[in-house]
């Protein structure tokens, strides 16, 4: 059986006028058995749709904040940078993935994205509109289980992991007020925050909070994640 390629968004620095790649995504992923491509950052319709076509997988990656008006709100003066860019791509991109039932792993910025793109909102500031005890931006380097997250029992997380609780890292500022009304949670924070999600009636559509690409090197259960979205990526309809 031949690799599966899997499709990553590409990240953006404005300043530096570039796109760019963490390589843990990348690393992640070949460790896992597939083959990464960075996906070009345009949201023309029908190139994508040949690359939703032709691609196994695709990866959501974090990033910039996504815009507020996603999901009919204005944006605070607490929310910071956004990028229309990735906005308009992986708008046109979910909804390609979604008719196509293609396999989707969202990250950080990729879970709120797939919330907001399907009905769902975000606190646009955790500190000032959802306060609490658990640090949700944690300080470099970010290889460590900064708190736990309680899994819901009768989820593919709880079945995949096998277990109540995991250790996760953390480093967002915001997350899920509302979700979408065709995403279940698969683990909330100890202060009721959503931290994954699928989407029961697609192949694979997952996503998390937390940040498996920086912690994968040490942690069996962010391989564990990786491993299972190759998987799905291997298997054909």
């Amino acid at each position: 059986m031949q690799k599966p390629l899997i499709g990553v968004t590409p990240l953006f620095d404005r300043g530096r006028d570039s796109y760019w790649m963490l390589p843990g995504y990348f690393l992640a992923l070949e460790q896992a058995g597939a083959v990464p491509v960075m996906l070009p950052l345009l949201d023309d319709e029908e190139a994508l749709k040949r690359l939703v076509d032709t691609l196994d997988g695709f990866l959501i990656a974090g990033g910039q904040d996504v815009s507020p008006a996603l999901y009919g709100e204005e944006t605070k003066p607490t929310c910071k940078e956004l990028c229309p860019e990735r906005d308009a791509m992986e708008s046109v991109l979910l909804r390609l993935l979604w008719n196509a039932n293609k396999p989707v792993f969202g990250i950080c910025r990729g879970l709120q994205m797939i919330n907001a793109h399907l009905g769902g909102t975000l606190f646009q500031d955790l500190p000032t509109e959802h306060p609490s005890g658990v640090n949700h931006r944690m300080a470099a380097p970010y290889d460590r289980a900064e708190h736990p997250v309680t899994l819901v029992k009768d989820t593919p997380l709880f079945s995949l992991l096998g277990a109540d609780s995991i250790g996760v890292n953390s480093c967002h500022h915001q997350a899920i007020k509302a979700l979408a009304p065709c995403l279940h949670p698969m683990a909330f924070a100890p202060d009721g925050l959503v931290e994954a999600i699928y989407a029961p009636e697609k192949r694979f559509v997952w996503a998390v909070q937390w940040h498996p690409e920086f912690f994968f090197r040490k942690d069996e259960t962010s391989r564990m994640l990786f491993a299972a979205f190759v998987n799905a990526a291997k298997q054909t309809e």
